[in-house]
C-alpha cells in the first residue's frame, strides 16, 4: 500500500450506527486516494465495540485502535496522532459527511500556501436524518478578535500540518477543556503566531439538531468559560469591554435548548 499523505483522525464513542457508517463511507469516496484513517474507539460500550471494529474492515486504509477507558476527544486525538504517518492530519467526526473533493482541495491549498498551518471550510447544516436545513460560513482569514464570539473554524473540517501540531504538543488534555479542545488549540496556535484559513466552500455536512444541545451541561459550559479566559489572555484581547465574552457560555446555558435551536434554525 502506498504511503499516505493525509491521516484522518476519527475518534468514536458509542456512535449512531447509520451515521457512523455514512461518515466513514464519505472518506472512502474521496477523490484524493492517498489517505489513511486512524479509527480510534474511545472506550465505547460493549454493544458498540464489535460494530466499530467491523467498520474498520470496509477499507484497507483504515487502521483500528481501541482504548477500554473513555477519555474524551482530546486524549483520543493525541493518541491517534501518535500513529499517523501522513504529512497532514484531517479531522472527521462520526456523524458528519465529508464531500468528495474535500481532501483534494485542502491538500492542494496547504501544498501551495506554506504560510498557513491549517485549513478549514464552510459547512452545510443537516438534521439527524441527513436533510440539509442551512449552512454556516466562517471568516476566510480569522483574526484574534474573531475568537471573541466563537471559534472561527469548524473543527471537523480542519486539515493541519502534522509535524507542526506535534511541535506544539497537540491537543490539551486534563481538567479541561474536554468539549472545547478545538477552541483552546486554535487560540493557542494563533497566539503563537500561526495562521489558519477557511476555504469559502461547503466541504462538509455537519449534523446539528435539537438533541445535540442537551450536551451543553453546566460543567462543560464552565470549562469553556475557563478556556475562553485563558485563550483571551494569550491573545491579549481580554479587557473590561471583552470580559462579557468570557461569560457567554454561562449565559447560553441559561437559555432553553429549544429556543437556541429555534433561533439557529431560523
Amino acid at each position: 500500500m502506498e504511503e499516505p499523505l493525509i491521516s484522518v483522525l476519527l475518534c468514536v464513542y458509542n456512535p449512531d450506527r447509520e451515521q457512523f457508517r455514512e461518515a466513514v463511507d464519505s472518506i472512502i469516496r474521496q477523490t484524493f486516494s492517498k489517505w489513511e484513517m486512524i479509527l480510534y474507539d474511545d472506550g465505547s460500550d460493549e454493544e458498540y465495540k464489535d460494530f466499530i471494529h467491523d467498520v474498520s474492515y470496509l477499507d484497507t486504509r483504515i487502521r483500528y485502535i481501541r482504548n477500554d477507558i473513555h477519555n474524551y476527544l482530546a486524549y483520543g486525538l493525541n493518541e491517534a496522532m501518535k500513529l499517523a504517518k501522513g504529512k497532514y492530519l484531517a479531522r472527521m467526526d462520526a456523524d458528519d459527511i465529508s464531500h468528495p473533493t474535500r481532501f483534494s482541495k485542502q491538500f492542494e491549498f496547504l501544498e501551495e500556501h506554506s504560510l498557513f498551518m491549517w485549513v478549514g471550510s464552510n459547512i452545510f447544516l443537516m438534521d439527524e436524518l441527513g436533510c440539509i436545513w442551512g449552512e454556516r460560513h466562517y471568516p476566510k482569514s480569522p483574526t484574534k478578535e474573531t475568537f471573541l464570539s466563537y471559534s472561527p473554524y469548524a473543527h471537523p473540517t480542519i486539515m493541519i500540518r502534522r509535524e507542526e501540531l506535534r511541535r506544539y504538543g497537540g491537543y490539551k488534555t486534563g481538567q479541561h477543556p474536554y468539549r472545547s479542545e478545538d477552541y483552546e488549540l486554535f487560540m493557542r496556535l494563533t497566539a503563537a503566531g500561526e495562521m489558519g484559513y477557511n476555504l469559502q466552500e461547503n466541504l462538509l455536512s455537519y449534523r446539528e439538531y435539537e438533541d445535540a444541545y442537551k450536551k451543553r451541561t453546566l460543567k462543560f459550559q464552565w470549562q469553556e468559560m475557563l478556556v475562553r479566559f485563558e485563550g483571551f489572555c494569550r491573545l491579549k484581547i481580554l479587557n473590561p469591554k471583552t470580559f462579557c465574552y468570557v461569560l457567554k457560555p454561562l449565559m447560553v446555558w441559561a437559555i432553553p435548548n429549544k429556543l437556541i435551536y429555534a433561533l439557529k434554525h431560523r
